[in-house]
């Protein structure tokens, strides 16, 4: 019960004394405490879907450019409701900023009822996806292989749409290690299986892309797993009151919509632009596709965990927000360009100064013609990828903080202009004009570092800072002393 006195609004000093971090708010030690699990998680995803398509590429470049092109699309599929409920990380972290412990699992309670909701739009969707396969132009076999990689991991989509909402819940609450420990299962198990059931080992028959398939749901089902045992533990029952979350609430789930719905849009027609982007290198045939495989797989190396960068801002950044603290939030914008920039040169060194052995990485047990062929273009698009490196971290980490202040329409509306106009730009070069692969991904980087100086004049506009998403929870004040009314 509440202690009688005057009610005040909670004050940004007053809310260091609930800081569930040791450390300074919005210090470099309380960037790396939030967001080191999200970048050892996001890197576990990398190495998942990396050695997926490595240990596919032992049986050729057609299985690894099989297995590319229908994960990419499986996520195309998932990606509208992934980031609309991802948006859950921001709403969770301004919820508990602003003193509102029980909405926490509210929010989350309506990312799951979006998600079971939308499993069967995804479904729907499996025609479409053939259609694009049949359309890009690539050869029968890796379209036959290509289908039955994407039928597979669609079926399972659910396990990926639950999984992101409860890593949304405790990436929102700052206790990203839970995040953590979900994924680095998920990476063994994921990896593990996929080499027993592509190669056929331990008895086993060897089911070549199938069996990453089947490997990569195995390792899902187990991330999932480790998430909804921490979620519905005894300790987070009753810190959250989730027995009394799991129900429809209409503002809360109005709000998501309203913040998230610009978030999902923007990760759905960005990945539907990169999903065209690979297949516009594939229309060029076998060697230019492997390429461009072997390419962009490097390139998720660079860039996913850089995601955990900036969910680390967004969590930071909106819990400072809800406590009506901007000039935190802008300190821990700082810590999380320092953290992605350290990350970001050991990824420059190695693009600028290794391209030939990271290409050969991939190299096939027996290498043909299409891998020989492939392998200058390959090192070529590495070592120019080394340019913006250094610009992706400044890039993930601005959109980061506007995301998580609630500046969501406008950080949707760059990042889909610059992928759109990649598309148009790349389609324009290599299928209309003809241009060397080599000239085409040059040209996409030179826009890619223009549009991240766009990103960087608006976080320092300063607009992110009047937006109010949530109301701070009003605090008791007796007559003789200060006591902070209890979450109830």
């Amino acid at each position: 019960m509440p202690r009688r006195g005057c009610i005040i609004n909670l004050s940004p000093i007053q809310m260091n004394n609930e800081n569930i971090s040791k450390y300074e708010r919005g210090s470099i030690g309380e960037m790396i405490a939030i967001a080191l699990p999200m970048v050892v998680s996001t890197s576990c995803e990398t190495i998942m879907v990396f050695t997926d398509r490595m240990f596919l590429s032992r049986l050729g470049p057609e299985m690894m450019n099989a297995a590319m092109g229908g994960g990419l699309t499986c996520f195309v599929m998932m990606s509208f409701f992934l980031g609309l409920t991802g948006y859950s990380t921001a709403l969770t972290a301004q919820y508990l900023g602003a003193r509102r412990k029980k909405n926490c699992a509210v929010v989350i309670s309506q990312a799951a009822i979006i998600s079971l909701a939308a499993y069967p739009v995804v479904l729907a969707c499996r025609p479409f996806a053939h259609m694009l396969f049949e359309a890009s132009g690539i050869t029968p076999s890796q379209l036959a292989s290509q289908k039955l990689y994407f039928n597979i991991v669609l079926w399972a989509s659910v396990m990926g749409l639950l999984r992101n909402c409860f890593s949304a819940f405790f990436s929102g609450i700052g206790r990203t290690a839970i995040v953590m420990v979900s994924s680095i299962t998920a990476m063994l198990i994921n990896v593990f299986m996929n080499y027993v059931l592509i190669y056929g080992k331990f008895g086993c028959q060897a089911m070549g892309i199938r069996g990453a398939a089947y490997g990569t749901m195995i390792g899902g089902f187990s991330g999932l797993a480790v998430l909804a045992a921490a979620y519905f533990s005894k300790k987070n029952l009753r810190e959250f009151h989730i027995p009394e979350a799991l129900r429809f609430d209409r503002a809360v789930m109005a709000k998501l919509l309203r913040f998230g719905s610009s978030v999902g849009a923007e990760m759905f027609l960005n990945n539907l632009a990169f999903n065209f982007m690979v297949f516009i290198f594939y229309s060029r045939g076998p060697v230019t596709a492997t390429a461009a495989t072997i390419m962009f797989n490097w390139d998720m190396v660079s860039f996913l965990p850089l995601i955990g960068v900036e969910i680390g801002v967004t969590s930071l950044v909106g819990r400072s927000m809800g406590a009506r603290d901007p000039a935190t939030a802008h300190r821990s914008v700082q810590s999380g360009l320092k953290l992605g920039f350290m990350y970001s040169a050991v990824i420059l060194v190695l693009f600028a100064g290794f391209p030939g052995m990271l290409v050969k990485v991939f190299r096939p047990d027996v290498a043909g013609h299409i891998f020989t062929s492939a392998q200058p273009t390959a090192v070529f698009m590495i070592r120019l990828a080394s340019l913006y490196v250094l610009v992706e971290a400044l890039l993930v980490v601005y959109i980061g903080a506007l995301r998580g202040a609630g500046d969501t329409l406008w950080a949707m509306g760059m990042s889909v202009t610059m992928h759109w106009a990649s598309v148009g730009v790349l389609a324009i070069m290599l299928l209309w004009a003809g241009a060397a692969a080599e000239n085409a991904w040059t040209v996409m980087v030179v826009m890619f570092l223009f549009f991240s100086v766009v990103a960087v004049l608006r976080y320092r506009s300063g607009k992110w800072k009047s937006i109010k998403m949530v109301h701070p929870e009003p605090v008791m004040l007796p007559s003789d002393n200060f006591h902070e009314t209890p979450d109830i």
